[in-house]
């Protein structure tokens, strides 16, 4: 029945344009509602609509039913329906039993009482204080219980609506934060790798009672590179071995064999090598003349090996001195992320270039931080994303 069934996003603009500036209604509305929210999300955009849960009403203005399920009560109500449990059957009974209501309803109080935003999902007054305080900006926030221990912390892109998520979710976590917040103080960074790497570290130091799965490494998967018998540069992904030095790190397998499908394109590799093509033969590329050979050993291991490790010294800041340079908390502003001898040293903001090209000054400014294995991984996926990302290199300019 689905089969010829339009995809969700090819009916998306028309479900917002349809009810702009309108109340959905709908039997059992949070259910309803909760689907058409998570569609969105998935579309990246935040779908807000009030609405009314027929259930409720009709529980409120026709007591003692048996049941009020929509087929049972429309049924006892004598409203008639058809095509029963499809789309436009049910939506027409909700019609008729909605008119129903509206009609039994003499002290008008549906129109006065009974319109919310998000039905059972109301923000408590408090909650909404706090919202309206916090700014729609890129940062780290800090939620706070009644004696200021910090409960959760939280980075994004907008802390505003994130907050807002926060207060209005069901999930156990959300409804034990809701019920102990007390205040949210939070800092701009501008750029989200900052915030990222903030949120990192100051997990890792004040552990807050709601934020357990942060305190664990942030990836599972790694890149790994291995000489063979014949002296070819081979790689693989395999699961994080903290034994192991990576070139690269991913959060999961999907995402480390999207990356190396990817660069056995980008630099002209061997299949077999990069460990995506099980043969005790050539590669399948070597057929269509897009390998070189060095699954048959055709080309020269010291041909191969160059271009494999190209693809390690651009994903691996191992040995670089440098700096990133990313968005900053004002229009004039940049942030710098700060890479000695491939270890990551700290974060600051500067306003003039001179303070990221002289490496004493760019010092001073840096607010160290610890390096470690979730910090390597968040700078090099955040690198991975964001190709256009100033990056300077850096001379040892400190003197003896």
């Amino acid at each position: 029945m689905l089969r010829n069934a339009p995809k969700f996003y090819e009916v998306a603009k028309r479900i917002v344009e349809i009810t702009e500036n309108c109340i959905l209604v709908a039997h059992n509305a949070q259910f309803d509602y909760r689907i058409l929210g998570t569609e969105f999300r998935r579309l990246g955009f935040e779908y807000e609509r009030k609405s009314l849960c027929t259930v409720e009403l009709a529980k409120g203005l026709i007591p003692d039913q048996p049941s009020y399920s929509l087929g049972k009560l429309v049924r006892s109500l004598g409203i008639p329906v058809t095509d029963r449990h499809r789309a436009s059957g049910d939506a027409l009974a909700t019609v008729k039993l909605f008119k129903m209501l509206l009609d039994k309803d003499t002290t008008k109080q549906i129109i006065q009482n009974s319109v919310r935003l998000n039905p059972k999902y109301q923000l408590e007054p408090r909650h909404i204080d706090i919202i309206a305080e916090l700014p729609s900006i890129t940062g780290v926030y800090y939620i706070h219980k009644a004696d200021g221990e910090i409960i959760y912390i939280g980075k994004s892109n907008n802390i505003k609506k994130r907050l807002n998520q926060h207060f209005t979710n069901t999930n156990q976590k959300s409804k034990k934060i809701q019920s102990k917040v007390t205040a949210v103080t939070y800092e701009a960074t501008g750029s989200e790798l900052v915030a990222l790497l903030k949120e990192s570290e100051e997990i890792k130091k004040v552990k807050p009672i709601y934020n357990r799965a942060l305190r664990r490494s942030i990836f599972t998967h790694a890149l790994y590179v291995f000489k063979d018998e014949n002296g070819y540069l081979n790689l693989k992904i395999d699961v994080a071995d903290g034994r192991k030095k990576p070139i690269t790190t991913f959060s999961n397998r999907q995402s480390g064999k999207s990356f190396i499908t990817k660069v056995v394109e980008d630099y002209n590799l061997c299949q077999k090598l990069a460990g995506i093509y099980k043969t005790k033969t050539n590669c399948f590329n070597y057929d269509i003349k897009n390998c070189e050979g060095a699954c048959i050993q055709k080309e020269s291991p010291e041909s191969y090996n160059k271009r494999v490790e190209a693809l390690i010294e651009k994903n691996s800041y191992s040995n670089k001195n440098m700096v990133i340079v990313d968005r900053g908390r004002e229009v004039d502003e940049r942030s710098a992320i700060l890479i000695e001898n491939g270890v990551f040293k700290g974060i600051g903001f500067f306003n003039l270039n001179y303070q990221i090209n002289n490496l004493e000054v760019l010092e001073s400014i840096i607010t160290p931080m610890q390096n470690n294995r979730d910090t390597q991984h968040i700078i090099q996926n955040y690198l991975r994303r964001n190709k256009r990302l100033k990056i300077v290199e850096l001379e040892n300019q400190k003197s003896n």
